[in-house]
């Protein structure tokens, strides 16, 4: 019995079914159905009721799944401790989503440092789903991303810092720049350029959301899986985005953003960390996050 035996039956016994539970895991249907009876060959009892569609658990698997989550959890903390031993001690990684935090985040690792000098901070700009699995696997000690539904889901800590007004980016040629207000009705009469739906899951959920309130469907043109890409991608007059008003920090001239009536809402900053007590490393610098959200410019 190895590891991935636990971690793919505790997939296939969460989804109850087994291409869900191939999908999540990224491997092939055929070989974690393999897994999992070489599991159950191994320990000499079934752990699932198998049918057409789908698969429940049996008595004894329903015992093994609650130890099984237990014997994973002690390898992840096992993996967190040995891995601070091995940084020393004295580093602490962050993850960012860049756009959004660029009001925080600088002023945050300059408060910091004055605070613990001795901590190095390297900081990760990632998409969101990279960094919910740069939390759980430990890469990631504390990570500043858009509000997610999803890191609860998994078994991350979340705290509410701030908000962010949404608004329309369009490149400075666009018929459209010279406009000061833009309703959502009108957004969706423009091709519109999005980050990427497999790494940015809440981002599609809230453009759905604010797109269903104004009766309309947006246009999704293109997918981006960075902000860099996606100020490209505008600048080129390939379509329109929305993003937060902190945007114009990073992208400058390069784009004009232009405000939406009424709201569509804001974006809510959070910062997210693995459940259990933080290090004093990360602890400090939630702290900093803390200060410096509150007392962040605003457009």
């Amino acid at each position: 019995m190895e590891l991935r035996h636990l971690r793919y039956f505790v997939a296939v016994a969460e989804e109850e079914n087994v291409s869900r539970a191939a999908l999540r895991l990224h491997v092939s249907q055929p070989a974690l159905s393999r897994q999992v009876r070489d599991l159950e060959d191994d320990i000499g009892f079934p752990l699932l009721e198998r049918s057409a569609k789908s698969v429940r658990l049996t008595e004894a698997g329903r015992e093994f799944l609650k130890e099984s989550h237990a014997v994973l959890q002690r390898v992840e903390d096992a993996v967190k401790a040995a891995r601070a031993v091995a940084d020393g001690g004295n580093e602490l990684h962050v993850g960012y989503a860049m756009s959004p935090t660029v009001r925080i985040l600088p002023q945050a690792l300059r408060m910091f440092q004055a605070a613990m000098p001795g901590t190095r901070v390297k900081l990760h700009d990632l998409s969101t789903e990279e960094m919910l699995v740069g939390l759980r696997n430990g890469k990631l000690q504390i990570a500043f991303m858009v509000h997610s539904r999803f890191a609860v889901a998994r078994g991350l800590h979340l705290e509410d810092l701030t908000s962010l007004p949404v608004c329309l980016a369009v490149a400075p040629e666009h018929p459209l720049a010279r406009r000061k207000t833009i309703k959502i009705a009108e957004i969706s009469q423009h091709p519109l350029i999005a980050f990427s739906r497999k790494e940015y899951p809440d981002y599609h959920e809230v453009l759905t959301a604010w797109f269903s309130k104004a009766k309309e469907k947006p246009r999704i043109a293109e997918e981006h899986d960075s902000v860099a890409s996606l100020i490209a991608g505008v600048e080129a007059g390939d379509g329109v985005a929305l993003v937060t008003e902190s945007m114009a920090c990073v992208a400058g001239s390069r784009l004009s953003l232009i405000r939406i009536t009424p709201s569509p809402g804001p974006l809510v900053i959070a910062a997210v960390w693995p459940e259990g007590r933080l290090s004093a490393a990360a602890e400090q610098f939630l702290s900093c996050a803390r200060t410096c959200a509150k007392t962040a410019p605003r457009t």
